[in-house]
C-alpha cells in the first residue's frame, strides 16, 4: 500500500512539474510604474480655468519662492496641454512672510541688510506676469513692514488684504491652492 501511495505521489509531482515547465517564462518583467500615454489621465477642462495660490509660507525651491516655482510649473503644464493663455486666470496672493519676494532691488537689499543682495524671484515674477498670471501682494503686510507701492516690482498688484482677496476669488470659482 505504501508503494502505491509513493508511486501515486511521484506521478502527481512529475505531472505538475511538466505542466509548469510547459508554461512559457515571460521575457521581461512588467513595471507597475511604466506608464504609457493610454494610462495617464489628462485634463478635460481646457476653458475658463481659474486658480488662486495662497502664498504665505516662506519656503524655497530651486532658488526661488516655492509658490512662485509651482505657479510657473502650472503655467508650463497648461502650455504643454495646449490650454491657451486667454482661457486661464491664475493669481498668486502673497502675504505675511512671503511679501518680500516681490520687493524691488533697493528695498530687497535693505530688507536683507546686504548691499550686494539681489532678489532671485524678480525674473520668475516678470515671467509669470508675461504669461498672464496676476502676481499680487497684501497691502496690510506691506504697511506692517513699512513698505509702499514703490517698493515692489513693476507689474505686481497690491490688494487691500490677502484673505478678502482670496475669498473673493474663491467665490468667483477659483480653485484654491495653499503654499
Amino acid at each position: 500500500m505504501r508503494l502505491i501511495k509513493t508511486t501515486f505521489l511521484l506521478l502527481v509531482f512529475s505531472a505538475s512539474h511538466l505542466a509548469l515547465a510547459a508554461v512559457p517564462t515571460p521575457t521581461h518583467k512588467t513595471d507597475a510604474l511604466d506608464l504609457t500615454e493610454a494610462k495617464i489621465v489628462t485634463i478635460t477642462q481646457k476653458h475658463n480655468i481659474r486658480v488662486v495660490y495662497d502664498a504665505k509660507d516662506d519656503v524655497w525651491d530651486a532658488g526661488i519662492g516655492k509658490a512662485l516655482y509651482y505657479v510657473r510649473g502650472l503655467v508650463q503644464s497648461y502650455d504643454a496641454l495646449g490650454v491657451p493663455q486667454k482661457e486661464r486666470k491664475i493669481s498668486i496672493v502673497q502675504h505675511g512672510p512671503t511679501a518680500y519676494w516681490v520687493l524691488n532691488e533697493a528695498t530687497y537689499r535693505q530688507f536683507k541688510n546686504d548691499e550686494f543682495a539681489f532678489n532671485p524671484n524678480e525674473q520668475v515674477v516678470q515671467e509669470l506676469l508675461h504669461h498672464g498670471v496676476s502676481v499680487e501682494v497684501c497691502n496690510v503686510t506691506l504697511r506692517a513692514k513699512g513698505w509702499r507701492g514703490q517698493d515692489i516690482l513693476p507689474g505686481v498688484t497690491v490688494v487691500r488684504d490677502a484673505y478678502t482677496r482670496i475669498i473673493d476669488l474663491q467665490q468667483q470659482g477659483y480653485a484654491y491652492i495653499r503654499f
